[in-house]
C-alpha cells in the first residue's frame, strides 16, 4: 500500500469498555487516521462492519476475553480488512484463540508508534495474503478449465472411433449384399421355370445328336 494511503486509513475500533474506546480513538486520530465506528456490542458490530467497510479494525481486550473474541468473530465474518488485537498484558491463550478466529496481528501495551508499525505490517501481510489467495483461485480455475477441455477432447475422440467403426461395418454389409441377393434369387426361382430350362437343354442336345447322325 502506498504511503499516502497508510496515513489516512478508515479504522473501526471495538472494546467492551467505553472509556478505552475513547482513549484508542484519540491515539488513532493522532496517527492521522479516521475512526469511522466505535463499537461495544457484539450484535451490532457485524452490521456496522459490513456497512462501513473499514481499512483495518482494532479490537481491545476488555474485562472478558469471550466478549472480545466474539467481537473479532463478527468483524472477520463481515469484513474484507485485517483485524488487530490490542492487549494490556501478555495473554498467550487469548492470542491463540484470537488467531483461530482470524486476527492478523496483536500488540501488547504499545506506544502510538508501535501501533502504527503494527498497522503497516498487518496491512502489508493482508495484501500479500489476498494476492496469494487470488493466485490460488486463478490457478484452480485454469486447472478446472483444462480438465473440462481434456474430458471433451477424450469424448470427441471416442465418438469419432465409434463413428468410424460403424461406417466400416456398414460398408462391409453393403458389399456382401448383392452376392447374397443373387444367390437367393437363383434358389428362389419357380420349379416350372427350372423345368423349362432342363427341357430346352435336352432339346438342344437331341438336335445336336440328330445332326451328328445325318452327317
Amino acid at each position: 500500500m502506498a504511503e499516502d494511503e497508510i496515513r489516512h486509513l478508515r479504522v473501526l475500533i471495538a472494546n467492551e469498555k467505553r472509556e478505552r474506546l475513547e482513549l484508542l480513538a484519540q491515539v488513532v486520530a493522532g496517527l492521522g487516521h479516521e475512526v469511522i465506528a466505535r463499537e461495544i456490542y457484539v450484535k451490532e458490530v457485524g452490521a456496522v462492519t459490513a456497512r462501513e467497510r473499514p481499512d483495518v479494525a482494532l479490537v481491545g481486550l476488555g474485562l472478558h476475553s469471550d466478549h472480545a473474541l466474539e467481537l473479532i468473530t463478527e468483524i472477520v465474518r463481515e469484513a474484507s480488512c485485517p483485524v488487530i488485537a490490542l492487549l494490556s498484558a501478555k495473554d498467550p491463550a487469548y492470542v491463540h484463540e484470537a488467531a483461530k478466529r482470524g486476527v492478523f496481528a496483536y500488540i501488547v501495551d504499545g506506544s502510538p508508534e508501535e501501533l502504527q508499525s503494527a498497522i503497516d505490517i498487518t496491512l502489508q501481510r493482508f495484501a500479500e495474503y489476498h494476492s496469494l489467495q487470488g493466485a490460488f483461485g486463478r490457478r484452480a480455475t485454469i486447472e478446472q478449465a483444462k480438465g473440462i477441455l481434456m474430458a471433451r477432447q477424450a469424448d470427441g475422440a471416442a465418438r469419432g472411433r465409434k463413428l468410424s467403426d460403424t461406417t466400416v461395418a456398414r460398408s462391409h454389409s453393403s458389399a456382401s449384399q448383392p452376392r447374397r441377393t443373387l444367390s437367393a434369387g437363383h434358389r428362389d426361382r419357380p420349379a416350372g421355370e427350372r423345368g423349362h430350362e432342363r427341357l430346352a437343354a435336352q432339346s438342344r442336345s437331341a438336335s445336336a445328336s440328330i445332326r451328328s447322325s445325318r452327317s
